[in-house]
């Protein structure tokens, strides 16, 4: 069995090669093509097997982490949408919520509004009505509003429509047929209805995930069609898998029809590639720290189970997202982060990055202003020669030009101001880390962080000091880790629905007839990708909230039926973890059972260990010893700091710093006063001076 894993980032693109029979892995990377990304995926995993002689046909899967929905969000350019609602109920995407981004500022932006996702001028209403709790119909669907809606939209151009009615999730059957009728008359348009994206209640985030799913779908819809067609045109048999945010892999065909489930696609696989690597050692609480060219993603594995987003705290450039999503969090910091002066004279680095091109100026490519990678060449952190392995030289007067020009603007000189941007980054970094660990009741030093991407290791010793992390992990290929993690999973499905079950009152039969229901649903989605039976694992959760409470907790159900004994359980574990969260609990409180979820699993053919690492010896690892920078006890000093090739370092031998350690994807920087080791499994393990 031959497994490719593919993960697009701002800068590169990552790939990994997994042979099951011989047991070895093979790595890649190739500049990513912004312009289409399906070229730098093709080019890659072909010059993959080119240089590993491995036969195209031979390739089984070809499992893939996709930015097409994140970019297309970010960069506000998708398709022209059309939605089709009740009367009277045109504005809901556009009024939102009392919240607001910045609650005191009367000149804030307010992106549902700024720029919708669907113009007031398109979005069609027609007389429908039906009501909770049980769907009762007050206002039959008109059937002809709806044809004429459509109509409406094939003549300008509105190829992609959001049906959304309200309390759909108590009863789709109506947005169903209003999806029909459209595509009777229009059958060339991209149709979502919000029932089947998110079916759960609070109207403004259903309704704007199911804009979200129009407003995405036909490019990612597209660019799935094409890289399928160019991979079987290439010659290779293999199916194509996405990684969903949820941290489990889907079917092509289910991205297309909801490609809304993508939008953490590359960041979901690092944090599983992650949680493996860490395992690997036996490091279950982690915090990932991946760092790529234009950002950091921040995530949460606490003994062995990563964190999940919710409801309240989930967002795509600046919008509400309700779709189940591993919880990570990113920051525009990144290797190519660029450094300024503001209006205010203040010293400032990101979000604004240089991208993979020009990307920072010591790449050679056009780039002309300061970028941390441009910082970390200038403080002798990366070694012009051996840039990507030797594949790629640095041009280290360029560096020096661009971060002179800011220091003369700040009145600093070059390595002051050098260090200055990587301490400014590293600080925006560790906030991330804070507000996801201590804002939250978790102690950071209770974690290892997990480094990785290509900008990960550079910078994780000093984020580690500032949070009091004791160890940082860098893993065999930190710079394909999301790549690698793209083999370490299975293919993931979610099903909800929403129950409004009070304690003391709760309906046990309704509860787990929605539960058996919904297995039932995902257990239809499995057969129609040749999943076996006995390869299915059905997880349920619940989200529960005080009554009177605006938010809920997601909390996981271990009983296989759900009675009366299992309510108790599943309200005591919520006590414990609101405790947790939030610090204080209310146990005779009364407690709220809003939505009920199952997640299905169905198992894959995966990645099943790390190489075996040849031990070496420091002598023959040793490449030279140069001079680098580091502030020490407050100050800037030069270190002579030993270079080293990593895949020739010795096992569980200490190594005091400062060092810095060399491979294909990353260089890792070792402070002064810390050291590391290379452990069994190949992990590199940093233990941290407080």
């Amino acid at each position: 069995m031959r497994l490719i894993g593919v993960d697009v980032g701002g800068t590169f693109t990552d790939l990994v090669l997994f042979d099951s029979v011989s047991g070895k892995t093979f790595t890649h990377k190739t500049p990513t093509t912004p312009h289409n990304p399906s070229e730098g995926v093709m080019s890659g995993i072909n010059e993959l097997c080119r240089r590993f002689s491995i036969d195209r046909a031979s390739v089984d899967h070809i499992y893939h982490g996709t930015t097409t929905a994140t970019n297309t969000m970010l960069e506000h350019d998708g398709s022209e949408c059309g939605m089709i609602t009740n009367e009277g109920y045109r504005d809901i995407i556009h009024i939102g919520r009392h919240q607001r981004p910045q609650h005191f500022s009367i000149q804030q932006e307010i992106p549902w509004q700024d720029r919708p996702l669907v113009k007031r001028r398109w979005r069609k209403t027609v007389p429908h009505r039906i009501a909770p709790p049980s769907g009762e119909v007050l206002i039959e669907l008109d059937e002809d509003a709806v044809r004429a809606a459509a109509l409406t939209f094939k003549e300008n151009g509105i190829n992609a429509i959001a049906i959304c009615f309200l309390f759909a999730f108590l009863d789709p059957r109506h947005e169903h047929r209003a999806r029909e009728l459209v595509l009777d008359v229009y059958p060339e348009s991209f149709v979502t209805c919000s029932s089947d994206v998110s079916p759960q209640f609070r109207e403004f985030e259903r309704f704007t995930t199911t804009a979200i799913n129009a407003y995405i779908g036909p490019k990612v819809r597209n660019y799935v069609t094409m890289l399928e067609q160019k991979i079987a045109d290439e010659g290779y048999a293999s199916d194509l898998h996405i990684m969903g945010s949820n941290g489990g892999l889907a079917t092509s065909s289910m991205v297309a029809e909801k490609p809304v489930l993508t939008i953490l696609s590359g960041p979901a696989a690092g944090v599983m590639g992650g949680a493996w690597s860490g395992g690997q050692s036996d490091r279950h609480s982690l915090i990932t720290f991946d760092v790529g060219g234009t950002s950091a993603d921040i995530g949460i594995i606490q003994h062995g189970q990563f964190a999940e987003a919710s409801p309240r705290d989930t967002w795509i450039a600046g919008f509400p997202l309700m779709v189940p999503m591993i919880d990570i969090h990113t920051i525009g910091a990144g290797g190519g982060s660029i450094a300024f002066r503001d209006k205010g004279g203040a010293f400032k680095v990101g979000p604004r990055s240089a991208g993979a091109r020009p990307g920072p100026s010591c790449y050679g490519f056009g780039g002309d202003q300061p970028t941390v990678t441009d910082a970390n060449l200038a403080l002798g952190r990366l070694i012009p020669d051996n840039f990507l392995g030797g594949e790629m030289t640095l041009d280290q007067d360029k560096a020096n030009q661009v971060i002179d020009t800011l220091a003369d603007e700040l009145s600093m000189d070059r390595l002051s101001c050098a260090e200055g941007i990587i301490t400014i980054v590293n600080s925006a970094m560790a906030n991330a880390i804070r507000s996801r660990t201590v804002q939250r009741g978790l102690d950071p030093r209770e974690f290892s962080l997990m480094a990785f991407g290509g900008g990960g290791p550079l910078q994780a010793a000093e984020v580690a000091a500032l949070l009091a992390i004791p160890e940082v992990i860098v893993p065999p290929y930190p710079g394909i880790t999301s790549a690698i993690g793209l083999l370490t999973t299975d293919i993931k499905y979610d099903a909800i629905r929403t129950a409004f079950q009070v304690s003391k009152q709760v309906d046990h039969i309704r509860v787990e007839t929605m539960f058996t229901d919904m297995e039932g649903q995902l257990a239809k989605q499995f057969h129609a990708d040749n999943i076996a039976d006995e390869d299915v694992e059905f997880l349920r959760y619940a989200d529960i909230r005080y009554v009177g409470q605006g938010y809920e907790l997601r909390v996981k159900i271990d009983d296989d039926r759900f009675d009366a004994a299992a309510e108790q359980r599943l309200f005591d574990q919520f006590e414990k973890q609101h405790h947790t969260e939030y610090g204080r609990s209310f146990p005779d409180s009364p407690k709220e059972i809003v939505n009920v979820r199952v997640s299905g699993i169905g198992k894959s053919t995966k990645l099943e260990k790390q190489d075996t690492p040849i031990s070496g010896s420091i002598a023959d690892a040793h490449i030279k010893t140069t001079p680098c920078v580091f502030r020490h006890n407050a100050e800037l000093k030069t270190f002579d700091t030993a270079i080293y090739q990593r895949d020739k370092l010795p096992l569980e031998t200490r190594i005091d710093g400062p060092a810095i350690i060399l491979q294909q994807d990353t260089t890792t920087v070792v402070r002064p006063d810390d050291h590391f080791r290379i452990d069994n499994q190949g992990n590199m393990l940093i233990s941290i001076k407080a």
